[in-house]
């Protein structure tokens, strides 16, 4: 699932886990892996659900979403900000400009190579680069000359997934870290791929939420790989599991509140590359009241 369902299958994957919520006796942790084991939700939907279900718990019980799944309070995040596919002049430019120490410049497309080599002339930034499986193996090697000689410290698929196997010659190259995204939607895929890769990048929304996404981050945990969370263009809501499970992280690409014209909730802030967790998160974000209003009105 590199680009998702329809909007039709997630609204019906909604109301099955609604109807499936609404059947059940109360809101536990049970409920939670039961939504996230059904395959005829969508994984957004899934996702959905059992965040909304977590923050009902985590508001019932008086516990930290942490604290339910068992792992560590979050610790510092640092997100990267996305320079999206431009003109390589306009990305550039924006690259300079930009106030966030880490980048994540989005690559494939004709030009990228010129805007790769001019990278270890910017100071004080430090690049990710995302080729969204754009490139062949012979432009990876390539890429990867004028990568290993700027401030890089990770490249996401560079390759369609029907060359990772050739991923380990590449590893033998560079001293950048190759992390699997579009290849990865479920453990399934993590054991398929892993002997061929430095990380991956979970997104829970793709996923299928915290249940599945859990399981990714510690099985690459224990297999010494790295590991990534990231998201789509969504809101503080949308990022709260990954927020929730930092601890089991290397890396953060969780800017997608920021490409919001206005995010919906408070309690997970935003200090430039800086995510913070607000004390009051027990029962999730809370969403604003002006939004609110909105909704009721």
């Amino acid at each position: 699932m590199a680009y998702g369902p329809s909007e039709e299958e997630i609204m019906a994957g909604l109301l099955r886990g609604a109807e499936m919520a609404g059947r059940a006796e109360r809101a536990d942790f049970d409920l939670i892996n039961e939504i996230a084991a059904t395959d005829e939700i969508c994984a957004p939907a899934r996702a959905a659900i059992t965040t909304a279900l977590l923050h009902k718990l985590s508001g019932d019980s008086g516990q930290y979403p942490w604290e339910i799944l068992g792992i560590d309070p979050p610790e510092e995040i640092r997100t990267s900000f996305t320079v999206s596919i431009d003109d390589p002049e306009r990305m550039l430019a924006e690259i300079k400009a930009c106030g966030y120490p880490i980048i994540k410049i989005k690559a494939g497309f004709d030009g990228d190579e010129q805007l790769i080599q001019k990278l270890r002339d910017i100071p004080g930034k430090l690049f990710r680069v995302d080729a969204n499986g754009a490139w062949s193996m012979e432009k990876t090697e390539k890429m990867l000359y004028y990568l290993n000689r700027a401030p890089v410290e990770l490249l996401e698929q560079p390759t369609a997934i029907g060359d990772i196997i050739h991923w380990k010659y590449l590893k033998r190259q560079s001293k950048i870290n190759l992390i699997l995204d579009e290849g990865l939607n479920d453990l399934e895929d993590y054991y398929r791929y892993a002997d061929y890769l430095d990380g991956i990048n979970i997104k829970p929304a793709k996923s299928g939420g915290v249940i599945e996404a859990l399981r990714l981050a510690r099985r690459a945990g224990r297999d010494h790989r790295r590991v990534m969370f990231g998201c789509m263009v969504e809101s503080s809501v949308g990022i709260s599991p990954a927020v929730y499970m930092s601890s089991l992280a290397q890396y953060f690409d969780l800017d997608g509140p920021l490409l919001l014209k206005d995010d919906i909730a408070d309690e997970i802030d935003f200090m430039l590359d800086i995510i913070t967790v607000d004390e009051n998160i027990i029962g999730g974000p809370k969403i604003k009241s002006e939004i609110s209003r909105d909704q009721t009105a």
